[in-house]
C-alpha cells in the first residue's frame, strides 16, 4: 500500500543525486517493465554523456538508500573495466528481413499477442537460434494516438510479451533484453500518430566476456 509513497521518495532522491552529479537531462523511472512501483531504477536521458559521466550519476543513485538494479535505458547496467565490446551478428540481418514486410501484431490496446503473429514469432526464434549466447534486445513501440505513460507502459508489456514467447520457443530468457519506449521512436518518416509505428524492433549483438566484480558498475552501455 506505501508503494507508491516510496515510488516518489525515491524519485525525489534520486532527481537531487543525478543533479549533484552533474548529469542534466538525466531521468529515473522507478517502474517495473510490468507497470508496477520498483525500487530499481531505468535511466533515461543520458546518450549523450561519456562513459565516466554515465557511471559517476549510476554510482549516485545507487547511493539513494533502498535503491538498486540500475540500468540504462539504452543498455543493460554491466559491471565493466573499460567497458564489454559489442559487434553484430549476422542474426540482425535475418530477422531484420523477416520483419521488413511483416509486423509482430497484438490484440487492440493490449499485449497479448495476435494468433496469426505466431508463425512469425516461429521463425524469428528460429533465425535467433545460430546467435545464442549473444544479447538480443526486444524494443516496443506505439504511436501517439494515446497518453504517452500508458504508450510507455503498453509498449514495455508488448516486448516482454514477445520475451516470453522467445522463451517458450526454446531461446534463453538469460540473454534476453525488453525494453519499451512508447511513442518516442517514430519510423523515420512517419507521422507520431501513424499506426504503422506500433512495431517491435529486435537488436543482436555479441559481446566479449567481461569479468563481473563485487561492486556493480552500471556505467556501460
Amino acid at each position: 500500500m506505501s508503494a507508491g509513497d516510496l515510488q516518489a521518495q525515491f524519485a525525489e532522491r534520486a532527481a537531487q543525486a543525478i543533479e549533484e552529479a552533474g548529469g542534466g537531462g538525466v531521468t529515473a523511472r522507478f517502474v517495473s517493465p510490468s507497470g508496477w512501483p520498483s525500487r530499481h531504477p531505468v535511466l533515461g536521458g543520458g546518450e549523450g554523456l561519456d562513459e565516466s559521466t554515465r557511471n559517476k550519476i549510476a554510482h549516485a543513485v545507487g547511493a539513494v538508500p533502498g535503491v538498486g538494479g540500475i540500468r540504462w535505458a539504452d543498455g543493460e547496467a554491466r559491471a565493466h573495466s573499460g567497458g564489454p565490446e559489442y559487434t553484430p551478428t549476422h542474426c540482425q540481418d535475418d530477422v531484420d528481413a523477416l520483419l521488413r514486410a511483416r509486423t509482430i501484431r497484438f490484440e487492440e490496446s493490449r499485449s497479448t499477442i495476435d494468433s496469426a503473429s505466431h508463425e512469425l514469432l516461429d521463425e524469428v526464434a528460429r533465425a535467433l537460434r545460430p546467435c545464442l549466447g549473444s544479447i538480443i534486445a526486444i524494443t516496443g513501440h506505439t504511436d501517439s494516438s494515446g497518453p504517452e505513460p500508458g504508450n510507455l507502459a503498453l509498449s514495455m508489456e508488448r516486448a516482454e510479451a514477445v520475451r516470453q514467447a522467445l522463451i517458450a520457443r526454446g531461446i534463453p530468457g538469460d540473454g534476453l533484453r525488453t525494453r519499451g519506449v512508447g511513442s518516442s521512436e517514430p519510423v523515420e518518416g512517419l507521422t507520431p500518430t501513424d499506426p504503422a509505428n506500433r512495431r517491435i524492433e529486435f537488436s543482436v549483438v555479441a559481446t566479449q566476456p567481461i569479468s563481473i566484480t563485487p561492486v556493480d558498475q552500471p556505467g556501460a552501455r
